[in-house]
């Protein structure tokens, strides 16, 4: 079996076929089926079977906004405690100064590149994930994705 490609900025998103693909269909179709059931033959039991679809689907956001929720909190204590390892004091001080979304983008920097991005990220005042993803040059995979 061929190894996977490196990870990168092209490539890092993860998606599970069978949430994000498969699942999510489903849950549209018994949506789409409810509400034509719906208006077909109007009624309590055709009502009950849309509030239950539209349960369905608002679950399914939740729990992966859950997921994500606490990886990104994962993610914050990581970068946390790695950033006071490999910043010099002066950096080390500003730590708190990363936004959520600046630790979670700065994940993927070499740990020989992280000092100087860091820096940069927070004198340039970069917020946007996806630049911060841009500047790095060294990729450190993250396989452990909720």
């Amino acid at each position: 079996m061929p190894a996977a490609a490196p990870q990168n900025m092209s490539n890092h998103a993860r998606y599970v076929p069978g949430f994000h693909f498969v699942l999510a269909t489903f849950l549209l179709v018994v949506f789409g089926w409810a509400v034509t059931n719906l208006v077909r033959f109007p009624g309590l039991p055709t009502l009950l079977g849309v509030v239950l679809s539209v349960s369905l689907v608002m679950m399914y956001l939740y729990l992966r906004s859950f997921a994500v929720t606490v990886q990104d909190r994962v993610i914050r204590l990581e970068e946390r405690l790695r950033m006071a390892s490999l910043l010099p004091p002066d950096l080390q001080r500003r730590i708190p100064e990363f936004s959520r979304g600046q630790l979670v983008a700065l994940r993927f920097a070499s740990d020989r590149e992280l000092p100087a991005l860091a820096r940069r990220v927070l004198d340039e005042k970069i917020t946007e994930q996806a630049a911060i993803k841009k500047l790095v040059t060294e990729w450190r995979a993250d396989d452990l994705r909720a």
